[in-house]
């Protein structure tokens, strides 16, 4: 895999976009933003999580959020104009995008689902998202990235509970 281009990466370049890899040892005991983040060396809250959801009216949607923030499904499901939406059981991410659990890039999924990219990503010159495997990571301009996913940019995220402010 060190010197391997996954399909992302390959199709992230031929489409003329500039991107670094940085890869790190995977752990799979812990598949977390957190633990990609300390080791690519970049603050959580650039370090991009894909998620796969099912909206009751338009099936399955992808959403890119940082690893800081946790989904929030109902601000998903406007966005998507869905009434509801949920995240797809862990079984059906490989059949429906091609890539595992902890090595899923809003890029080259087997098809293209709508995706939405939270809005917080156009505060950094650059994100992380999954480069197609475990342990790689793309860092590259979340422009390029909306590009590349043709991602609608909406507010997706509420704070983890732990950081809410008491009442």
């Amino acid at each position: 895999m060190a010197d391997k281009k996954t399909n992302a990466v390959r199709l992230v370049e031929d489409r003329g976009f500039a991107c670094e890899l940085r890869r790190y040892a995977v752990d799979e005991d812990d598949l977390g933003a957190e633990n990609v983040a300390s080791k690519v060396g970049l603050p959580l809250a650039q370090v991009f999580k894909t998620l796969v959801a099912r909206g009751d009216r338009t099936g399955v949607v992808v959403a890119c959020v940082p690893g800081d923030e946790e989904l929030d499904l109902r601000k998903l499901a406007a966005a998507s104009g869905d009434k509801r939406a949920g995240l797809v059981p862990l079984k059906e991410l490989q059949p429906l995008t091609g890539y595992l659990r902890g090595g899923c890039s809003p890029v080259g999924m087997k098809k293209g689902y709508p995706t939405f990219l939270d809005q917080s990503a156009f505060d950094h010159p650059c994100i992380a998202v999954s480069a197609g495997a475990r342990g790689i990571q793309m860092i590259l301009d979340p422009h390029d990235l909306q590009a590349l996913t043709g991602a609608r940019v909406a507010d997706l995220c509420v704070r983890p509970k732990e950081t809410l402010p008491p009442p």
